[in-house]
């Protein structure tokens, strides 16, 4: 799933290739994809790319005043060419859900797999998307103080309010194993049990590596950016290979829909976390 050290980095590229092109065709190949209907997808041919936002992990394309706001989920990407082929892409055929035509160049929406969760929508204004005014602080911009305040009262695991997006907006699966592995924090920490220094610790590391990723991928055209973000990884994605850290194995705890990665040395006092819905430490 693009977070946001990729997100932006995607916003950075449609700055530098999509601004001050003219939208002229937009070409919806699966309809599920679209979630609004008022403005038409057609309001937005003809008119000039004037900006592009990061919204957490949404994107918005503004095109002089009506905005083509997306959300890539887990299997999504846009993927960008110097030179689109004139012939509209067949529905039903390949990953592509929905293409933006700029003249010559433009970019694909496309989403692997049978869960299609990609979703656009086009408005006057972003904060008609209801899901951006869900939206909780952005993670790049938080203070010590203001993350601080989000754990007190919190009872869930730490990894679950790490990527509620109502909560801290940007961070995802990955860099939230990540950001844990750095602080030296269990997945499973309970928020406000968090003493001052564990606090500190979470919002050093949040900061370290949103901010390592994301020079990295501002590093990368827009074709590199997975495999920058894969090859940045310490213990996401790395079960049984030997944290970096320390040299313990990675070990891994599954869910029906996602996984995540921890070292035990590093994390939770030498000792695994059951792999099943209700872990809880193994004594």
């Amino acid at each position: 799933m693009p977070e946001l050290p990729e997100v932006e980095a995607l916003a950075q590229h449609l700055r530098e290739h999509a601004v001050g092109r003219a939208v002229t065709r937009v070409d919806v190949v699966s309809m599920s994809v679209l979630k609004t209907f008022q403005p038409p997808i057609t309001e937005l041919t003809g008119r000039e790319v004037t900006g592009a936002t990061r919204w957490g992990k949404f994107l918005d394309l503004d095109c002089d005043g009506v905005h083509l706001v997306f959300h890539l989920a887990r299997a999504g990407w846009l993927r960008w060419s110097d030179a689109l082929p004139a012939a509209p892409p067949k529905p039903g055929r390949g990953p592509i859900a929905l293409r933006v035509h700029l003249g010559g160049p433009g970019f694909d929406l496309t989403e692997a797999g049978t869960q299609k969760k990609l979703a656009a929508w086009v408005v006057h204004r972003p904060a008609e998307v209801e899901r951006l005014g869900r939206l909780g602080p952005d993670a790049l911009g938080l203070e010590l103080d203001e993350l601080a305040a989000i754990l007190s009262g919190r009872t869930e695991r730490l990894k679950n309010l790490l990527t509620d997006q109502s909560a801290i907006a940007g961070i995802g699966n990955a860099y939230s194993d990540e950001i844990l592995h750095a602080a030296k924090l269990s997945p499973f920490a309970t928020p406000a049990k968090l003493d001052r220094a564990a606090v500190e610790r979470l919002h050093g590391a949040l900061r370290e590596i949103l901010q390592d990723a994301l020079r990295r991928s501002l590093e990368q055209d827009a074709a590199r950016l997975k495999a920058e973000k894969r090859s940045g990884m310490r213990v996401h994605a790395r079960t049984g290979l030997p944290c970096p850290v320390c040299g313990d194995a990675v070990r891994e705890v599954s869910y029906a829909d996602r996984s995540m990665q921890y070292c035990p040395t590093c994390q939770t006092g030498g000792k695994p976390l059951a792999d099943r819905r209700m872990s809880r430490l193994l004594k």
